[in-house]
């Protein structure tokens, strides 16, 4: 034990918003239960890059007898994230005609052409009956959860990403038409799910593709707010610099477009 500044967390004033995590790169915190929690003390470095993030004025340091600061169990713990990352991303595959033989359907990673989305369109028209608008489905790509793309996968090639929040397609009901059209989806939580593990995984998609710009797509609850700053970190992490847009879709469902300046290194 040695007496060193280290990261407190008041829990009365942490709503669990989420925007602290990415801001610490050693990985010391983690949403559980709800709240910003410090995993481990030997994690914290002490130096508060995460102070700045949070919103709710949560966060503040304190001199303490803890334990030291552990570089190489902070090195430990981003090397099983990312064995752990690569156990979930699978090489791209093609999946056979009518079906996915050869592997779980969730991982295997294609476009959808324009063939499968008449043939969607078509059996729904049928179910509605003749006479009815029939919405046309905007989504080319699969998976569209950021935890199961794989940064290999073909359809990333120069494509503008959508990083979008897991609640915007249940609010917005214009959500195929103005914000997936022409886009490649990209679904995250920043509350719910490991945003380090998001960030790498956003960073890595950057450096092996040529991508256009990024479109963050969220809801205006302030933890989706994590979301731009992960798109922000990630573009650092990769050395690109390309154009990145926030639009904030209300719990009414309407959205309001921000512009976030270019980022890159």
């Amino acid at each position: 034990m040695v007496k060193r500044v280290i990261i407190r967390i008041d829990e009365e004033k942490c709503n669990g918003c989420g925007l602290c995590i990415p801001g610490c790169a050693e990985g010391a915190l983690q949403i559980i239960d709800g709240k910003a929690r410090l995993v481990r003390e030997a994690l914290c470095d002490g130096l508060g890059a995460c102070l700045g993030e949070c919103p709710q004025g949560a966060l503040y340091l304190e001199e303490a007898e803890v334990e030291a600061f552990d570089p190489e169990l902070v090195t430990a713990l981003h090397s099983e994230k990312q064995v752990k990352a690569r156990g979930t991303v699978q090489e791209e595959t093609e999946p056979a005609a009518g079906g996915f033989e050869g592997g779980c359907p969730g991982l295997c990673s294609f476009s959808l052409g324009s063939a499968q989305v008449e043939r969607k369109q078509t059996t729904f028209a049928e179910d509605v009956g003749d006479g009815q608008a029939v919405p046309q489905p905007e989504l080319r790509n699969w998976p569209v959860q950021l935890a199961l793309i794989s940064p290999k996968a073909s359809f990333l090639k120069g494509a503008h990403l959508l990083l979008c929040a897991d609640c915007v397609p249940f609010a917005f009901a214009g959500f195929h038409q103005e914000l997936l059209q022409g886009r490649v989806a990209a679904v995250a939580c920043p509350k719910l799910d490991d945003a380090g593990q998001h960030v790498e995984k956003l960073a890595a998609i950057l450096r092996a593709n040529d991508i256009a710009g990024i479109t963050v797509a969220r809801m205006e609850v302030p933890c989706c707010g994590g979301l731009v700053r992960m798109a922000e970190i990630a573009s650092a992490m990769a050395g690109v610099t390309l154009p990145i847009s926030d639009i904030v879709i209300t719990i009414g469902g309407e959205a309001q477009a921000r512009k976030t300046p270019d980022t890159g290194r």
